[in-house]
């Protein structure tokens, strides 16, 4: 069978519900890795850092490298990396004397792979012929979400029927995904993204201050979404005191479902309104349902606030994404690069300052802390006060998008 620019399009979703399994599997496994292995918020924390931080120097690297080796190898390569980062995940912390050192290899691994995806999929899509390229971008990354959802979805099903104490075979089973998706990589057709452009080199795109200001954008993007997509398991069922299976289902995953609708949604519909009134919208919204979900007395209510915020963390990263390729259609996978660079920034400082946060309050037992959430546990008070920093990232996105409505539009060539 002849393969099309359709199959392309398809191997370009399945990379991304490749990319919300590495990312998004372990924090299903939190809990598990604390009860067998002694692992303490702040190792989990660390993990959850270094995976994005990983993801910032592929992106970092990839600038100068995809672009040589060709967007078919890197295809390849990452998925497989994958593959082999999920498998180390259920096999490598039960046979080395150190369990963490274990994890961190395959988060190590998986971060090679995962942030090499996120850096080629955008142009792939973005290189392919036909209109409307913001709604496509969009459509695109809503495949993360409806990846998470799976996640969630599937391995909760896994729970159910063998049993949280043998989690250590769900990540081998779902490194069956990245593999397939190799496969198909090596076959579909590929474009090269700046075809028709003039290329725009980076240097070039650092001289002008909107970009700096989109770049920024997409930190907040990616700390909005991530500082609770990373924690919201853990915060139901140690936080909130909901069982696994209830937790998981009324958190990430009906926070991944709503935002993989937000993204769909936009990418049927996007054409009829202006990206940066939907980014403000979503913007001041996010921080409202942020705070549902730190100041609400009802552990639902608290489980509705983290959902709501992944309707309106949905078109952020997607929405600045298209931003970037529409002022500068020639900046080619470099740009891309940068922008995935931005956005890891914020998914590992997002994660991260809820961490440390928490973790200081629940050893130190904050005073303030404890007066703001009285009669609560020490986890579920450190949680919500880590949380709650963690509103400060919607609300810079909403000054940021403010700000760059009242900026003259940036020329398409620089």
């Amino acid at each position: 069978m002849k393969l099309t620019y359709t199959h392309t399009r398809y191997a370009s979703y399945c990379g991304y519900v490749t990319q919300a399994t590495v990312n998004n599997l372990s924090p299903l496994l939190f809990v598990s890795f604390q009860r067998e292995f002694g692992i303490s918020i702040e190792q989990i924390g660390f993990m959850v850092a270094m995976n994005f931080a990983i993801q910032i120097v592929v992106d970092l690297l990839a600038a100068r490298f995809v672009d040589k080796i060709g967007y078919r190898i890197a295809a390849v390569g990452a998925h497989i990396l994958c593959t082999l980062g999920l498998i180390c995940m259920g096999i490598l912390p039960n046979v080395l004397p150190n369990a963490f050192g274990g994890l961190l290899i395959a988060v190590f691994i998986n971060a090679l792979g995962g942030g090499l995806i996120e850096v080629i999929i955008s142009p792939i899509v973005e290189s392919l012929p036909g209109e409307q390229k913001a709604s496509a971008m969009s459509l695109l990354h809503s495949f993360y979400c409806w990846g998470h959802v799976g996640v969630v979805l599937l391995s909760t099903l896994y729970f159910n029927l063998a049993g949280v104490q043998n989690w250590r075979f769900l990540p081998v089973l779902w490194a069956i995904v990245p593999l397939v998706n190799a496969i198909l990589f090596s076959r579909v057709p590929l474009r090269t993204l700046a075809e028709g452009h003039e290329a725009v080199p980076l240097r070039k795109l650092f001289s002008i201050k909107i970009f700096w200001l989109l770049l920024i954008l997409m930190i907040c993007a990616g700390a909005a979404e991530q500082a609770v997509s990373q924690w919201s398991s853990l915060f139901a069922e140690s936080g909130l005191g909901i069982s696994k299976t209830l937790g998981d289902l009324l958190g990430p995953c009906a926070f991944a479902v709503l935002m993989g609708l937000a993204r769909a949604a936009y990418g049927v519909y996007g054409s009829r309104f202006k990206i940066k009134r939907v980014l403000m919208l979503s913007s001041g919204c996010c921080v409202a349902s942020y705070l549902l979900m730190v100041f609400s007395p009802i552990p639902l209510l608290s489980l509705v606030g983290c959902a709501l915020c992944g309707l309106f963390v949905g078109i952020m990263w997607p929405g600045v994404t298209s931003l970037s390729a529409e002022q500068y259609p020639g900046g080619g996978t470099a740009m891309f690069a940068m922008l995935a660079l931005a956005g890891d920034i914020g998914c590992s400082t997002g994660p991260a300052l809820v961490s440390v946060i928490s973790n200081r309050v629940e050893i130190a037992k904050i005073t303030i802390t404890r007066n703001l959430f009285s009669g609560r546990s020490l986890t579920e008070a450190g949680l919500k006060t880590g949380l709650l920093a963690a509103v400060l990232f919607p609300l810079l996105m909403l000054i940021g998008v403010l700000l760059l409505r009242k900026k003259p539009a940036a020329t398409k060539r620089p």
